[in-house]
């Protein structure tokens, strides 16, 4: 009788695995702190305010932002209403949808994203880019896209 081995990772590879993690975790944690202290804005606030930046007029549809961030419906909405609340951005009835919502970016909210950007983009770098050679970065965008293709994700990035 022939017996049945399940396949798993290797210890190596389950160490290499649990090392990427919890550095991107570290990572992911002091971007998001640093963006607090430097621009009282969010992670997920950061999010938001790229993606409604590079949309026409600086609008998207909730449903469309959802599948952007690839957050839950609820999960943007009361997000949503916590930026709302803070005026970075605002929440109104699609003129073609009795049941949609468009999100758009005030004034307020542009500008505090503008502003966050310049501390953020310094922090990646201090953070991210400086512990790599231009090597290290040709080989983690092979690994990248190596990943991307396996999880069946497109092509497009987003920024933190």
């Amino acid at each position: 009788m022939a017996e049945s081995h399940r396949k798993v990772p290797t210890h190596e590879q389950l160490r290499i695995w649990r090392e990427y993690i919890e550095t991107s975790e570290a990572i992911r944690t002091r971007l998001g702190s640093r963006m607090q202290s430097e621009s009282s804005l969010s992670a997920g606030d950061y999010r938001v305010l790229l993606a409604l930046s590079e949309a026409p007029q600086h609008t998207l549809r909730s449903s469309e932002l959802a599948a952007i961030l690839g957050w839950e419906r609820s999960r943007l909405s009361h997000h949503l209403g916590r930026m709302e609340k803070r005026n970075l951005i605002r929440r109104t009835p699609c003129a073609d949808d009795v049941h949609g919502v468009d999100v758009t970016a005030t004034e307020h909210g542009r500008e505090r994203f503008r502003s966050g950007s310049v501390p953020h983009l310094r922090a990646v770098r201090e953070i991210f880019a400086d512990a790599l050679s231009p090597e290290q970065f040709a080989h983690l965008d092979e690994i990248t896209a190596s990943l991307r293709r396996h999880l069946g994700l497109d092509n497009t990035t987003t920024a933190e």
